[in-house]
């Protein structure tokens, strides 16, 4: 009897070794060191990739904004502010109705498949305002010069970036309405314009938060 208690004494004592030395090293030393290397090597994305205005955090470069108009008076969804790039399309975010204490969006796909016709309704209705906003005097936007990112969402709804070509469609709207020389916008995205990762990964694209920072900058120098 007193060999069994002691045997499932030193038992217990062992496990409890084993979760304070697990707890301590896991729990304490090891968060710590990563924190540390992280925030040693490369802090800037240990701390989510800010990006700063006027030494303001304005977002993050891995997440993508809209830059909408204020609503108005019986509108349920606000018209896009066009003094400003605008970024894909984000159909695929929801709203938390589960937990109302917080206002959340929900990161997520529209989940339509190619032939669904409320994904054709949502490409056909984008790609003719796409035209209509980015259209100015003399220069009218060809449907054909549309690209896919101009109408479609990503998987989570929440790109930061566009195509360059994107970006380029909205050069002569953004130039128009900020008043400025459409060569000086165009440099802009230039400027602005990431190559493909290691020269062969991913697509050029433009970071559209870093682009309007870069662009209400020109604006409050000219």
């Amino acid at each position: 009897m007193n060999n069994s208690v002691g045997n499932t004494a030193r038992l217990l004592w062992a496990g409890l070794r084993a979760l304070l030395v697990l707890t301590i090293v896991c729990g304490v030393i090891y968060p710590l060191a990563v924190t540390g290397i992280a925030q040693g090597i490369f802090p800037d994305k240990a701390n989510g990739s800010e990006i700063s205005s006027n030494g303001k955090v304005v977002g993050s470069e891995l997440i993508g904004q809209r830059y909408d108009l204020p609503l108005k008076k019986g509108q349920e969804t606000a018209a896009p502010d066009l003094k400003w790039f605008q970024p894909r399309p984000s159909n695929g975010l929801g709203t938390n109705s589960v937990n109302t204490q917080y206002k959340l969006i929900l990161s997520g796909a529209t989940n339509r498949s190619g032939d669904n016709k409320e994904l054709i309704d949502w490409v056909t209705t984008a790609k003719a305002a796409v035209v209509k906003d980015n259209s100015v005097p003399g220069h009218p936007v060809n449907p054909a010069d549309v690209p896919a990112d101009a109408v479609t969402s990503s998987g989570s709804g929440l790109d930061p970036a566009i195509s360059p070509a994107y970006a380029q469609l909205q050069v002569r709207r953004v130039a128009e309405r900020n008043h400025l020389d459409v060569a000086q916008v165009e440099k802009l995205v230039e400027q602005h314009t990431d190559d493909r990762i290691l020269g062969f990964v991913g697509e050029p694209r433009v970071n559209v938060l870093q682009l309007n920072v870069a662009l209400k900058q020109l604006v409050n120098g000219s």
